[in-house]
């Protein structure tokens, strides 16, 4: 299926690496342009660099958090390719500490990446947006904004306010045409799951270790999920194709979301 968007620009923010890295490039493959960022500019150069189509990536370091710095990022992307037709709002990690141990700086720093964070990006972004004749915004959130874990506690609080604020840009936005939906995760296959395995003690070898979390997690599929694969969903609500969807919620999480 052609998903309209060759010749498009999308911004994805935290391109470095993850789903970040894999949605560059899909949209790529698809023959967009894309305007990426990361706070470790030389290893998103080295990554996008080393991606079919790289030519039509404009990369440059930026903190979302820093609205003079997602200013400047939107003006340049835009200057370079013409305008923006889509957001994918994708920065930031989870942070595993338990509310016991969580500080207010913890609780402070999750919600200034990932709800300020958010803020920051799609107002830089929106008047771009309104210009573009298929405008559409993804955030990239997780299973645990409704189903929380308490070894993820300040994440999953800041997740369940992206969601909600999700949910109110897509009925702010929709009379201009502008869609807004999220793709919520669940256990994927990224450098910081491979981290976690490199540092555990054991002598499991990396699928044995993954299954293990996977039943201990309740994944149906019995295994995390894979950075492509959800790509795959992200560029499909990026696309022309997906224009009656707004406000979803689309879990790519293997089974693991137990709520209706």
């Amino acid at each position: 299926m052609d998903l309209n968007i060759g010749g498009r620009t999308y911004l994805v923010t935290g391109g470095s690496s993850g789903v970040g890295a894999a949605t560059v490039a899909l949209l790529l493959e698809e023959g967009a342009n894309v305007v990426t960022c990361a706070r470790d500019v030389e290893r998103l150069r080295a990554v996008v660099g080393a991606l079919p189509g790289a030519e039509r990536v404009h990369a440059a370091a930026c903190d979302v958090r820093d609205t003079a710095a997602v200013d400047a990022l939107v003006e340049a992307g835009a200057e370079r390719f013409g305008g923006l037709d889509g957001v994918v709002n994708n920065a930031g990690k989870s942070r595993m500490v338990p509310r016991a141990e969580a500080g207010l700086d913890d609780w402070r720093d999750e919600l200034d990446l990932k709800f300020a964070g958010v803020l920051n990006t799609v107002d830089a972004a929106l008047p771009l947006l309104r210009r573009s004749p298929v405008p559409a915004i993804v955030n990239i959130n997780a299973v645990l904004a409704r189903q929380p874990d308490p070894r993820l506690v300040t994440t999953g609080a800041a997740r369940a306010g992206l969601l909600n604020l999700t949910k109110s840009m897509s009925i702010e936005f929709a009379p201009e045409g502008i869609r807004v939906n999220t793709v919520a995760l669940g256990l994927v296959d990224t450098g910081q799951w491979r981290r976690r395995y490199e540092e555990s003690s054991g002598t499991a070898t990396f699928a044995e270790w993954e299954a293990e979390i996977a039943a201990d997690r309740g994944i149906g599929l019995g295994r995390f999920g894979h950075a492509d694969e959800v790509a795959a969903m992200i560029v499909t609500l990026l696309s022309p194709r997906s224009s009656y969807v707004t406000g979803a919620v689309l879990d790519v999480c293997g089974g693991v979301a137990r709520y209706m």
